[in-house]
């Protein structure tokens, strides 16, 4: 299993050659503080990498989740619909968003790996 992080704080968990799970990282969990609403792809939406695919509410701001790499949306976690706090409490575990299966595998590789995001997070 590879994880890779986009700048916009999302982290993506290749899975296989097709299918993947997608998040939010730790950083940008605390950014947001306490995560109260989740706003998540409907099962079957292709997107584009980049594009706005759901919604992240707290009590101090809204953002935009972005797609880390383009697919079809193949699964959302529904546990966040009713529990948007896994969203902070494990973002990297149980809080995962969505799962897609990958359009193209070169976007993947074009991420940044562990220390590529530990160094975009040094400069901010």
């Amino acid at each position: 299993m590879t994880t890779m992080y986009t700048p916009d704080h999302e982290w993506i968990n290749i899975e296989d050659h097709e299918a993947a799970t997608v998040g939010i990282t730790h950083h940008a969990q605390d950014a947001l503080g306490d995560v109260v609403f989740v706003d998540l792809p409907a099962v079957g939406t292709t997107l584009n990498r980049g594009d706005v695919v759901g919604v992240v509410e707290s009590v101090k701001a809204a953002a935009d989740l972005y797609m880390p790499v383009s697919g079809e949306v193949v699964e959302v976690n529904e546990s966040l619909r009713s529990d948007p706090s896994l969203a902070n409490s494990d973002p990297l575990g149980h809080g995962w968003f969505f799962k897609i299966h990958l359009n193209n595998m070169a976007e993947f590789e074009e991420l940044l790996d562990g220390a590529g995001y530990d160094a975009l997070l040094k400069k901010a």
